[in-house]
């Protein structure tokens, strides 16, 4: 049977943040041997002891959220190994913990635009019109799927799923893998890409990889670059997060909360909701109503 630490291992945690979860753990579960319980037996209702422990004075929202999502990630681990059925925690937040509000947020026609107004053809050069290509082909997975540069950067040729019209994103340090749809428009641009432009760029700079987007320098140098040309399209484009910002919260205003954590990657419900607007109000409300923790 495989251990917490190996299950973390396959999750991709960082080697701190699995010492970190399993320090939490420990403390965990002496609480339950306190308590006259186990992880594998313990229930909601005590649960909620725990959490009140946790959250005795002075500690901080924050602090008692990391805490319960190192717990909620034990429970998926007895659950994988089929020591538990069930997660009692997995819906429970903490309420108070301060949360980022997005400002400056571009609209989905806005995002739209940046994809279309991109120009590919006017360029005389052919290895720049290449690399326009290929940057448009990313301006696409920003805006449409909301990449950021480090999973950009992790994309290889076999994610691409043209014939079934999704793109495989693999996981990282921070977020779970997941497979998302392309847009028609973006399917044509990615054969086109795939079979013409990439061997050309492959040859050019000498690097024949199995990556999507091979490079000769920094990944976030070409983001940058990007970046600075869709802002020549909308003044209010600031840098990648922003607009990986705007698709999340576009996405809140048609999809519910869990759709859009797995749609973003996100390993928590929490990280999802840090992009919530004008609903922010009614979800503490429902927290309160159905978790009443001070």
């Amino acid at each position: 049977m495989k251990t917490y630490k190996q299950y973390l291992q396959e999750q991709a945690y960082s080697e701190t943040t699995i010492t970190g979860n399993e320090k939490q753990v420990e403390s965990f579960k002496k609480w339950c041997k306190r308590n006259h319980t186990t992880p594998i037996e313990i229930d909601y209702k005590t649960c909620l002891k725990f959490i009140k422990y946790l959250n005795r004075k002075g500690t901080a929202k924050q602090t008692v959220n990391h805490r319960v999502r190192s717990i909620k990630t034990y429970f998926n681990y007895l659950i994988d190994v089929a020591y538990r059925t069930d997660n009692p925690i997995d819906n429970i937040i903490i309420k108070g913990e301060r949360r980022s509000i997005n400002y400056n947020l571009l609209e989905a026609d806005e995002l739209e635009d940046l994809y279309y107004s991109f120009e590919t053809e006017n360029i005389k050069d052919k290895y720049h019109r290449l690399t326009a290509k290929r940057s448009k082909v990313i301006t696409g997975l920003i805006v449409y799927q909301g990449l950021n540069t480090t999973s950009l950067n992790k994309l290889k040729t076999e994610h691409l799923q043209l014939n079934k019209g999704k793109i495989y994103v693999p996981s990282t340090r921070k977020s779970n893998a997941r497979e998302l749809e392309l847009k028609p428009w973006q399917i044509m641009e990615f054969i086109e890409y795939q079979n013409e432009v990439l061997p050309l760029l492959q040859k050019r700079i000498k690097n024949y990889t199995d990556l999507l987007f091979p490079i000769n320098t920094r990944f976030n140098v070409l983001t940058s670059q990007i970046t600075k040309k869709l802002k020549k399209y909308n003044q209010k484009v600031e840098n990648p997060k922003q607009i990986r910002a705007s698709v999340i919260t576009n996405w809140l205003g048609q999809y519910n909360l869990r759709k859009v954590q797995y749609l973003a990657g996100h390993r928590y419900i929490s990280s999802t909701e840090r992009y919530l607007q004008d609903d922010l109000e009614n979800l503490h409300e429902m927290v309160n109503n159905f978790h009443p923790i001070s």
